[in-house]
């Protein structure tokens, strides 16, 4: 009976062992499957990141691919020594692209062009497109100015003798990696650009000095310095175009005239109705005049009255101003026909 208990708890002892053994098989196996090809990719190249730390990459949440590609990139171009894979690790895990780095630094490294690892990270870190840059600087690039995507096609401006001139200018950059990091971009060049160009067309006694020379526009802006401060480096600046524009001068003067006329039609209506608002003063006045007569002339047969009552007027004296009164309404009725046949 000791001897069956025995025998069964070797058994289980053994099915255990044969478990575990089979967990850690097929934990190997998937881990095997999971990075041998980059461990093998990495081993070939002598990329120098061994299967553990490979593991590790994904435990600490780096994507082992993308450093191993950047690493083999570098191996391969001879940069080798200059990567060193932690710092790769933290640059990921700081958000930036290991692959950009790796890709422009060897592209600076074929320019002999100076560019640490610690500069090429910053400017990725700073959203900077370090590849385009570092291509830049090697192959400068035209920038048009104004931006057609703006949705302006010219940079209009008036000489001081009234005349539109409108202008399109090519400018020539190359980017300066010294000032990636807090430099601005191209926007700026555009923006300094075209005001430079409506400053010294502005300054121009008249159009016709511009269109004459044209590449006095670019001379003078150029010699402002306009890419101080920037990520680029002005090579050139080229006047592409240059037509006439509207005579702006003229319509001004033609708008100051109108508005001058119309100043001058509100002031003499404001007279107008002015002098017709004191006419019907005066003519009120004269009906409140006239009203006082007809009071006074009402009080003329009451005085007559009295007067006769009191005895201070006789009979006759009243016929003689009836006939005072009748010859002046003759003489007035007289003196009317004659002014009316005149």
């Amino acid at each position: 009976m000791d001897e069956l208990l025995i025998l069964g708890e070797m058994q289980g002892v053994w099915v255990l062992i044969v478990l575990l053994v089979g967990i850690v098989a097929i934990v190997a196996f998937a881990l095997v499957a999971r990075y041998f090809r980059l461990w093998i990719q990495s081993y070939t190249t002598g990329a120098g990141i061994g299967f553990f730390n490979l593991i590790g990459m994904t435990l600490r949440k780096v994507n082992p691919s993308v450093i191993v590609e950047a690493r083999v990139m570098a191996v391969q171009a001879g940069l080798g020594g200059q990567f060193i894979i932690r710092e790769m690790e933290a640059h990921y895990l700081a958000g930036g692209s290991v692959r950009n780095v790796v890709a422009a630094l060897v592209a600076s490294d074929r320019a002999d062009i100076e560019l640490g690892w610690k500069r090429a990270t910053a400017i990725d870190l700073a959203g900077r497109d370090i590849v385009d840059a570092v291509r830049t600087s090697v192959n400068p690039k035209v920038i048009d100015c104004p931006d057609p995507a703006k949705g302006k096609q010219t940079i209009d401006a008036v000489a001081m003798d009234g005349i539109q001139v409108k202008a399109k200018a090519r400018v020539t950059v190359r980017a300066n990696i010294e000032r990636l990091v807090g430099g601005a971009t191209e926007e700026t060049i555009i923006a300094r650009v075209g005001e430079g160009i409506v400053t010294t067309i502005g300054s121009s006694s008249t159009y016709k000095q511009v269109l004459e020379n044209p590449d006095s526009i670019s001379r003078r802006v150029l010699d402002k310095g306009l890419d101080a401060g920037t990520a680029f480096e002005i090579l050139s600046i080229d006047i592409a175009d240059v037509d006439v524009g509207d005579n702006i001068g003229a319509k001004l003067q033609g708008d100051q005239a109108e508005a001058d006329k119309r100043v001058a039609q509100a002031k003499a209506e404001e007279r107008r109705a002015m002098a017709y608002a004191r006419e019907q003063e005066m003519r009120a006045l004269t009906q409140e005049n006239r009203a006082k007569v007809v009071l006074a002339e009402a009080e003329v047969p009451k005085a007559i009255s009295q007067a006769f009552r009191e005895g201070n007027l006789g009979v006759m004296d009243y016929y003689k101003l009836k006939n005072i009164q009748a010859d002046t309404g003759m003489r007035s009725a007289i003196g009317g026909g004659e002014e009316h046949q005149k």
